[in-house]
């Protein structure tokens, strides 16, 4: 059993749709839990989880990809999209390492908060203004790389396959 088939298709075309999804949900809500105290709370957890999740999902992804290239006719786009492809995984390891650090924050906050020292008005707001920007920064790096390899690929499949008209 081939691991980069899925129902006697190549796993790239399908995983691509979850990939799609998951990495600019993951970027909104670590933008959203960075910059919103009460939802780190609640999302800290659940977020570092698909962010590991994405990680893998993404290298399967990649792999996936690779496999596939190997199997289909060169063509200039294809190539363009297999150039930039691999891209996506250092954006995704870049988003679980901004899950790592709010959840090491969420950790510290709480551990201080136990203890009767709970950090500072100024050291939150600092860390919740940098971690903002981090999310927000990686978020969108990830997610505008996820629509750019995105594009290419849909156009290395459908560009030139299809009537503009329908057929009779």
């Amino acid at each position: 059993m081939d691991p980069f088939v899925i129902a006697g298709l190549p796993a790239h075309v399908l995983l691509v749709h979850a990939v799609v999804i998951a990495v600019p949900v993951l970027s909104l809500g670590l933008v959203v839990a960075a910059a919103w105290p009460a939802a780190r709370r609640a999302l800290w957890i659940p977020l570092l989880v698909v962010a590991i999740g994405t990680v893998g999902l993404v290298a399967y992804a990649v792999s996936a990809g690779q496999w596939l290239e190997e199997r289909v006719p060169e063509a200039p786009l294809i190539q363009e999209h297999t150039a930039i492809g691999g891209a996506l995984l250092a954006w995704a390891w870049g988003l679980l390492g901004v899950a790592v650090l709010l959840a090491a924050w969420q950790l510290v906050a709480r551990a201080r908060e136990r203890g009767g020292s709970a950090p500072s008005r100024g050291i939150r707001l600092t860390v919740g203004i940098v971690g903002t920007v981090l999310a927000v920064a990686v978020g969108t790096g990830a997610t505008v790389a996820t629509v750019l390899i995105g594009e290419s690929g849909s156009r290395a499949v459908w560009e030139g396959s299809f009537s503009e008209d329908p057929l009779d």
